[in-house]
């Protein structure tokens, strides 16, 4: 069976474009895949100083991957810094990638021009995303847009591994992006981002949800006045949610008038709400329990390793090194 392999960051609450963007497209190819999921928990550092709050961020991905549906029997989850092991495939890359080449990534060009922060782990964020993918050898990494390039980049560091060690040591995936959901708006219309401070939580209170739906912003048109909800915040949220026959009639209906942009909300609210319902009982219950969280989170890193130190191991001695002395799970 092929391999898919998906990762997100502990940083902050998981919201509905963490949902939408990547977790509901992983977990759709449990059927046909064998599937890695991972808590980027490493990747955090470069912007979560807070150790508290980077292990109950943690379990929050669990729990959310679990109440989503993820399958731990057939499929494996594990949190990335209980394999240090990939930090050290990341200094095989970085030695054969350019600085040049590094300085092209999205993510640190971002925060250069945003003036934020650009540590060492920044800068290299591409390289550890690169060693996360390459040690477990996936055939594809389904991402969200915005994450396109870091897959190309773990390509061509392969590819450079391969011309300089020898070819078909390490295994070129495939990116995989959901063509109908690209970049998710958040409540003021930009890309949905913690850092925008305009996420909707993808498991919060009923109450919570709907008073977050309830301040997206539309204008001003009066509620007897028609309206089109095509190319609308709303819209562009409720399509992810509602049937097509749902979206439709709501969009029939606002044509003409006498349907208010509150009532449009609600409506909103209610298939997001319907949607999540069953899942969020399912997370609160299972958020309860840290240490089932860890249990799980162990039996998963030993099945990762299974798969990683061999691809490690094959590394290390192509490039002149010894295999690892002992194992590691």
């Amino acid at each position: 069976m092929k391999r898919s392999l998906t990762g997100i960051r502990a940083t902050g609450e998981v919201h509905l474009g963490n949902y939408l963007g990547t977790i509901r497209e992983a977990l759709n190819l449990q059927q046909e895949y064998e599937c890695f999921y991972f808590i980027a928990d490493l990747h955090s550092l470069t912007t979560n100083k807070d150790p508290e709050a980077l292990r109950n961020q943690s379990y929050d991905v669990v729990a959310t991957w679990l109440a989503l549906g993820l399958d731990t029997g057939k499929h494996i989850l594990y949190r990335q810094s209980d394999i240090p092991l990939v930090t050290e495939f990341s200094w095989y890359l970085s030695c054969v990638t350019g600085m040049g080449f590094l300085q092209k990534a999205h993510s640190y060009k971002d925060a250069t021009a945003k003036g934020q922060e650009v540590n060492h782990g920044v800068f290299a964020y591409p390289l550890l995303m690169a060693a996360d993918i390459l040690m477990y050898e996936p055939d594809l990494v389904p991402v969200g847009k915005d994450q396109k390039q870091h897959v190309e980049m773990a390509r061509d560091m392969a590819g450079s591994i391969n011309a300089t060690y020898g070819e078909g040591l390490l295994k070129l995936p495939e990116v995989h992006i959901n063509e109908t959901v690209m970049t998710i708006p958040g409540l003021d219309g930009r890309k949905m981002s913690k850092s925008y401070n305009n996420v909707i939580p993808l498991f919060c209170t009923e109450k919570q949800l709907r008073k977050k739906i309830m301040s997206i912003t539309t204008d001003s048109t009066p509620l007897e006045e028609p309206k089109v909800l095509k190319g609308t915040l709303l819209a562009d949220l409720f399509v992810h949610f509602a049937t097509q026959d749902q979206y439709k009639d709501l969009e029939s209906r606002l044509s003409t008038g006498g349907l208010g942009w509150g009532h449009a909300k609600q409506e909103l609210f209610e298939v997001i709400n319907e949607d999540l319902k069953d899942a969020r009982e399912r997370y609160f219950e299972l958020r309860k329990d840290t240490a089932a969280l860890d249990a799980l989170l162990k039996t998963g890193r030993d099945k990762a390793l299974e798969v990683g130190q061999p691809v490690l191991d094959r590394v290390r001695e192509a490039i002149g090194f010894k295999k690892l002395p002992v194992s590691f799970s």
